[in-house]
């Protein structure tokens, strides 16, 4: 039962969504990172439910750092935060009617009936909101040593934002957005487009798509600790997302080997690459192009709708109507876990290339 990840900087997730706080331990990150609370709290707010396309539940995510921190300064152990939970209703969730696409019935196979049921518990997106608050300290530190991230909706339910341009300028303006949607016109048609689901008791997914710019060639491990790999494995830990690709991922395959190769330059005294069909990885080694990858987000599973289930204690068929509060989609709270996941990765891969005072 294993709820830590990454090798040289660890994140440790705990806490349930209707239990008293959730939190996180973040060890081996080096010494000396400045720790900047408001960039946590503005980070904690980009995942907080908006109006009409999100969730009734709004947490203010009066988070405490308790441990690891000193005069605004990581001390190099372990850095422990705690948020409370403050706004829940435990009422609206029954035990041992299980949730169709939540994890209710695999839950109870795994826990034998002593998990945490209400809300999801361990399980729910809840959990998330310490994910982000300790991914707001990597992002800083990968931040001071020149390496950005940033992700959008690129897709939802057929609509489809514009592509990354300038990297950097994208990059900074998504850091801003609530709605993180590069085109504003396409912004207003997806809104409307959630809006609309929520009405008809229903919901939507979409992919993500994110770029890190600032990465050094060099930077991966052939094999299994590709950066595609170890990427890949803390993406799929969040909740909803149900595919992962990088560069032009399955569209590679309508591709000729003329076309998919991407060409080496020298421009200014550096290699890049003419094209970034593999999206900035060869050999699960970094090539110090961007980073490219898209998330495959699902439809919220929660939906007012009555849905075919089972009744476990007496093992019959049954029906599940839900009650409470719900996201007729989470893709546009989604963004910030990416980035979040994606930045503590980054800083794990980096402190095993350049040692443990890296980020600096």
């Amino acid at each position: 039962m294993k709820n830590t990840f990454g090798q040289s900087v660890a994140l440790t997730l705990f806490g349930e969504s209707h239990g008293e706080e959730i939190g996180a331990v973040l060890d081996g990150l080096a010494p000396g990172l400045h720790v900047d609370e408001d960039f946590i709290r503005h980070q904690l707010s980009l995942r907080r439910p908006q109006g009409k396309i999100s969730t009734a539940r709004v947490e203010a995510d009066e988070f405490r750092i308790v441990s690891g921190v000193f005069e605004g300064k990581t001390t190099g152990t372990p850095l422990c935060i705690l948020i409370p939970n403050t706004n829940t209703r435990s009422k609206d969730y029954t035990r041992g009617l299980p949730r169709p696409g939540h994890a209710d019935y695999t839950a109870e196979c795994k826990y034998h009936g002593y998990q945490d049921y209400r809300g999801g518990g361990h399980f729910s997106g809840r959990v998330t909101a310490a994910l982000v608050a300790a991914g707001a300290i990597a992002i800083s530190a990968l931040r001071q040593n020149g390496i950005l991230i940033g992700t959008h909706i690129s897709r939802l339910a057929s609509i489809c934002d514009r592509e990354f341009a300038s990297y950097e300028a994208d990059l900074e303006t998504l850091g801003d957005l609530a709605f993180p949607v590069l085109n504003a016109s396409a912004a207003v048609r997806m809104r409307e487009e959630i809006e609309a689901a929520a009405r008809e008791g229903d919901s939507v997914g979409g992919v993500l798509e994110t770029a890190v710019i600032g990465l050094p060639a060099g930077v991966g491990e052939p094999w299994f600790d590709t950066v595609e790999s170890v990427l890949a494995h803390a993406l799929f830990s969040v909740p909803g997302i149900k595919g992962v690709e990088f560069g032009d991922g399955f569209g590679l395959c309508d591709l000729r080997g003329s076309e998919a190769n991407d060409g080496l330059r020298v421009e200014n005294g550096k290699v890049v690459t003419v094209t970034n069909h593999n999206g900035g990885i060869n050999g699960g080694i970094t090539n110090g192009m961007p980073v490219i990858f898209r998330c495959a987000v699902k439809p919220t599973p929660s939906i007012y709708r009555e849905q075919e289930s089972v009744d476990l204690e007496n093992g019959q068929n049954a029906t599940v109507k839900l009650e409470g509060r719900h996201d007729p989609a989470i893709i546009h709270r989604a963004r910030v876990v990416v980035d979040s996941v994606t930045a503590l990765v980054l800083c794990d891969l980096l402190a095993l290339r350049f040692g443990t005072d890296f980020p600096k």
